[in-house]
């Protein structure tokens, strides 16, 4: 793109005029050369040519060496009557005195120059906002689920004007975004969904400056249709020109007709006294027809706008997410009727990208992965360049021969997605984000503190507000929304930053009671939007449980060799009880450890990893000498090294799905099964277990305990079997508090300790299985580690 494109706007409201004047003698003169299509001529040239127009009717000046002379069809841009400049130059008069809008939420005016100035500080800003100062807090209350705080209902809440001090939880992430905002910094935040991405996105649009917006507009090209003229004016002042070149044409039309009246009135008389009347009649009608085909030029010179400002009070926000490359580069429409005098003048046929229309504010993107490459590289070229030319995205289209010029794109980049958006990012913008911006984590949960739980009730007034139709909630609801954030955090002393499926049970609650007409939302309405909105994974594991019940598929009392009620979690908020089977048969040969149930890989290197355990705690012979053996009979990748020698271990997943297991979480219902078929012991039906199991028999935290656990009570088992480091994160149920006991275990021996039957055959195994653990123990055990995500 040309210099001319950028700098030639006014200059800054408030400025020096002296600074931008090109000569004394022309100082009067208003800022026309943001309007000309000529990217070649220089201020003064410009003017000097502007002075020249005093009539709509005069011919037009001669053109400089670098712009071509237009024909008498064609009108200039600059030729705008003095009227009607002088009318723009009022209007820019008294934008330049009039006061900032009131909702222009990001920008601070300094009450001495009236500049705008950014606010530098997160407390200026409100990142450590909390809720209405004037309510009252009881500090002797604040471990309360309110905090402390002393309301009735949610109305008693006064909601943040600004986006920005209405997020929640991610301060970091605000910090970050403040700080982009002031400095034009490129942001990429990586999360789960629903932590606030979009929302910060959205807050930092108010943040940035209205007054640098700007008007773009894309002019015919006389000497090449095919190659339109793109200019930028001031926010506001690209309907003035569109409006004063539309007047320009009607003003030359109307001559025009009148011109062509005229001269077929005189071509018809002149036939009527030559007494040759219908050579009159043609004459008329060639001359209507010359006017009409001559006059389509006129009107290839009304620019078209394609991006406008002119209403828009904050920096502009694009949300391209998914958007395919038309929509997301721009792209030019095509026609129909290319030629024959039906045609459309390229430049009206110039449709703006996403790209473009965020000039000068924000351009946000989830699920960067989901670009292809060249997109992703031709949005990596408009960040870098500041502008991008527009053409036809199809081959097969008019418009692929049609390619503006360049068009601007000074916008701030916000990419997001989840961890695997990064593993489908083209390198290069990923490293342009990084490079001239911020990466930042958006995180899951957050302390549970009093401050944070008097946020969260700001938080449900802030939904209520926001959907403007559901009734307020009393200080009952609120109290078991707080107990549903905790639980849905899976972390003690935590609360989930979901905002996202948290504002969803906000708004089934509210329509609930909006539904029976009440004043306000109660903890009844809360208990049952709970139910109502459960996830399609939890109504699948409710599905299946009352099946399982049905076909005496789930079994909760007696006792069963080499049968564990196994327990996993589908989706995020589903539990369901997965039984597992153990048989052990004569091999013939090395034995092998065997699985089905659709294993994903973790789930395979689990249970091999479980066969060591099993051959230590055993007592089997582990040697591969067997009689008769002949050592090259199979391949080693047949069977695993950690197999028992002899015997072949099969290990079933009861009915796992299509969808298979995943995940380490079934390590000791896998190990228990086995050392029951194995010792011919009995399991204990009326329990179930969840638990990773590392190589020395240790017990290991796991994802999902609570749930896990409340699909056990609905099951009808007495007994949960969980990581002692889990025991904290458990929060299930009021309801299914009483219907089950919870046992934490640190190593395998307790496990079994519990779960198997038979006290001679029981308490001899487990004589030498805390032998072992004792040893192992005594070497020395690391902690827990990270939870799995099973």
């Amino acid at each position: 793109m040309s210099n001319d494109t950028n700098d030639t706007d006014p200059p800054d409201e408030g400025a020096d005029a002296s600074e931008t004047e090109p000569e004394e003698g022309v100082e009067e003169q208003p800022p026309r050369d943001v309007l000309t299509p000529s990217d070649d001529e220089s201020a003064d040239e410009v003017l000097a040519a502007d002075e020249t127009v005093e009539d709509p009717e005069t011919e037009q000046p001669e053109s400089s060496d670098n712009e071509p002379e237009s024909t008498t069809d064609e009108t200039d841009p600059n030729d705008v009557p003095d009227d009607i400049w002088a009318e723009i130059d009022d209007e820019s008069e008294r934008a330049t005195e009039r006061p900032p809008a009131d909702n222009n939420e990001g920008t601070v005016y300094d009450e001495a120059d009236d500049e705008p100035e950014t606010v530098e500080t997160l407390d200026d800003l409100g990142s450590e906002v909390s809720v209405d100062a004037e309510l009252e807090i009881d500090e002797d209350e604040e471990d309360n689920l309110l905090g402390g705080l002393q309301i009735e209902t949610t109305a008693d809440i006064e909601v943040p004007d600004r986006l920005v001090d209405q997020v929640i939880g991610q301060d970091e992430a605000r910090d970050i975004i403040i700080k982009a905002a002031k400095q034009r910094r490129h942001v990429m935040m990586i999360g789960s969904p629903g932590t606030g991405k979009s929302m910060l996105a959205k807050a930092m649009s108010q943040l940035l400056p209205q007054e640098d917006l700007q008007d773009i507009l894309v002019y015919h090209n006389p000497d090449d249709g095919n190659e339109p003229k793109v200019r930028t004016v001031p926010a506001g002042k690209g309907e003035q020109i569109i409006d004063a070149h539309k007047e320009e044409a009607r003003k030359r039309k109307q001559m025009r007709s009148i011109l062509m009246w005229v001269i077929i009135a005189i071509a018809v008389v002149y036939a009527f006294i030559q007494e040759m009347l219908l050579l009159g009649v043609i004459a008329a009608v060639v001359i209507w027809l010359f006017f009409r085909y001559t006059s389509r030029g006129m009107d290839a010179m009304v620019p078209n706008m394609i991006v406008n400002n002119g209403e828009q009070r904050v920096a502009p926000f694009e949300d391209a997410t998914g958007a395919h490359a038309g929509a997301l580069l721009g792209d030019v429409r095509h026609d129909p009727f290319q030629s024959g005098g039906m045609e459309t003048p390229s430049h009206d046929r110039v449709e703006p990208g996403s790209i473009h229309k965020a000039n000068k504010g924000v351009l946000f993107v989830d699920e960067m992965n989901t670009l292809d490459i060249r997109t992703q590289q031709k949005l990596m070229t408009a960040i870098q360049e500041g502008e991008f030319s527009i053409t036809g995205q199809s081959e097969r289209s008019s418009g692929a021969m049609v390619q503006t010029e360049p068009v601007p794109t000074d916008f701030i980049m916000i990419a997001a997605g989840n961890l695997d958006a990064m593993e489908n990012m083209h390198p290069a913008l990923r490293s342009r984000i990084k490079g001239y911006g911020y990466e930042v984590y958006m995180d899951d949960t957050i302390e549970d503190t009093p401050e944070m739980r008097r946020k969260y009730v700001r938080f449900i007034a802030q939904e209520v507000e926001r959907d403007g139709r559901l009734p307020h909630f009393d200080r009952a609801a609120i109290e078991e929304l707080m107990l549903e954030a905790r639980r849905r955090a899976g972390r003690k002393d935590h609360l989930t930053l979901l905002f996202r499926n948290l504002g969803g049970l906000v708004r089934v609650a509210g329509d609930i009671a909006r539904a029976e007409d009440r004043e306000y939302t109660t903890r009844e309405d809360v208990l049952q939007a709970k139910k109502r909105s459960r996830s399609i994974e939890q109504q699948l594991a409710d599905d299946y449980i009352d099946r399982r019940k049905d076909y005496e598929l789930q079994v909760n009392e007696g006792g069963v060799e080499g049968r564990v009620n196994g327990l996993a979690v589908m989706g995020e908020d589903s539990g369901i009880m997965l039984p597992v089977m153990a048989e052990v048969t004569p091999a013939q040969g090395p034995g092998r450890v065997i699985a089905t149930g659709q294993l994903k890989e973790m789930a395979q290197e689990s249970v091999q990893n479980v066969s060591a355990i099993i051959k230590k705690f055993s007592g089997e012979e582990l040697t591969t000498n067997v009689p008769g053996w002949d050592e090259g009979r199979y391949e080693d990748s047949e069977y695993p090294q950690s197999s028992l020698a002899g015997k072949d271990v099969h290990i079933q997943f009861v009915q796992a799905g299509q969808q298979g297991v995943d995940g380490d979480s079934a390590s000791i219902t896998v190990a228990t099964a086995v050392i029951s078929a194995l010792e011919d012991v009995p399991v204990d039906q009326s329990v179930a277990m969840t638990g990773s199991l590392s190589v020395r028999g240790d017990v290991l935290p796991v994802g999902g305990v609570t749930h896990k656990i409340e699909a056990a009570a609905k099951t009808g088992c007495k007994t949960v079997i969980i990581p002692k480091a889990n025991e904290q994160d458990v929060m299930i149920e009021d309801e299914y508090e009483e219907m089950v006991d919870i046992v934490p275990v640190s190593n395998i021996s307790e496990v079994l300790d519990v779960a198997l039957m038979g006290e001679p055959e029981k308490d001899s195994l487990l004589d030498r299985l805390k032998t072992i653990t004792n040893a192992t123990l005594d070497q020395g055990v690391t902690g827990p580690q990270n939870p799995s995500p099973q």
